[in-house]
């Protein structure tokens, strides 16, 4: 039991490290799924732009979203940003920089996901073989319309007996994939130089509002934390108070059973410190909307 204790005392005092864990497990995830990921274009005029756009963005929706759901800090700054004034003010820098920490790491899987897909090209074939210029590409000639829009959205189906020897498709194939792979190595070169250049410009800049951000952020986290805790041990004692008091008509009866009874004073003046005098469920659900309509100012003079 006190091993678990340490291993969450850990990942409540090393959320961030925690957080940046995840998020790397999300991008190795994310690689991982697509591997085993079974591509299949329906090779149809109707559905293949649907699907392959399908495949290349409603999975990162899905990894943001849960990015988002798996970041503790999602709900902090929720919390931080809708809790009423009271006698603490909101610092929306605070509440912005919490925004961008948690948004940075949630696009983390995303972003590899459509990397991998355009570095890959089956999806952006698929999508977008319909759309070809026919007049680029020899072997449709002599075709109608529909012909040729149908030959065009089997380009992707290699198996399809139409198209395993047309050099046609296997032409609009490399292009597309080559618009693809190009495409896919220029996001990342993109990223990788918005990256160099927040790193090495940001000393540039004002440093004190970002580490006063920084510092609030990470206070009003662990208070969070803190306030939690609080509260469980609260309650375990106010529960301990209450089944006392209940059980106490029967004191004589359970020490028969041996049970190991406190005695009389014994241990209750650590529990008085934290019951604080409080009684009953009315002056718990007082002290409870205090705090949260009430923040106290952040000085402890």
């Amino acid at each position: 039991m006190d091993r678990f204790r340490m291993i969450f005392q850990y990942f409540q005092s090393n959320s961030e490290s925690v957080m940046n864990g995840i998020c790397g497990l999300l991008a190795l995830a994310s690689v991982k799924m697509y591997t085993c990921f079974d591509f299949s274009c329906p090779c149809l005029p109707q559905y293949n732009r649907a699907y392959g756009l399908g495949i290349m963005f409603v999975p990162p929706i899905i990894l943001f979203l849960c990015g988002l759901i798996l970041n503790r800090q999602t709900l902090v700054m929720l919390d931080e940003w809708r809790r009423p004034q009271g006698h603490r003010k909101k610092d929306l820098d605070v509440v912005r920089y919490m925004c961008s920490s948690i948004m940075q790491r949630a696009m983390v899987a995303p972003v590899v996901w459509i990397i991998v897909t355009l570095l890959d090209g089956k999806c952006l074939i698929c999508a977008f073989s319909g759309s070809m210029d026919p007049e680029k590409f020899v072997g449709f000639a002599n075709v109608t319309t529909v012909q040729l829009e149908q030959l065009l959205a089997k380009v992707p189906c290699k198996d399809d007996e139409l198209m395993r020897n047309n050099t046609s498709r296997k032409a609009v194939s490399r292009y597309l994939r080559c618009w693809s792979q190009a495409l896919g190595w220029s996001i990342l070169l993109i990223l990788i130089v918005a990256a160099f250049l927040a790193r090495w410009l940001r000393p540039c800049f004002n440093q004190d509002t970002l580490l006063q951000a920084r510092h609030w952020s990470n206070y009003i986290d662990m208070e969070q934390k803190i306030f939690e805790e609080t509260c469980c041990e609260h309650s375990r004692l106010f529960a301990h108070k209450c089944i006392l008091h209940f059980f106490e008509s029967m004191r004589q009866e359970i020490k028969l059973h041996s049970f190991n009874l406190p005695r009389q004073g014994e241990g209750d003046e650590g529990e008085e410190d934290l019951l604080q005098g409080i009684t009953d469920q009315h002056q718990v659900n007082k002290l409870l909307k205090t705090w949260y309509y009430e923040k106290p100012p952040l000085d402890v003079s």
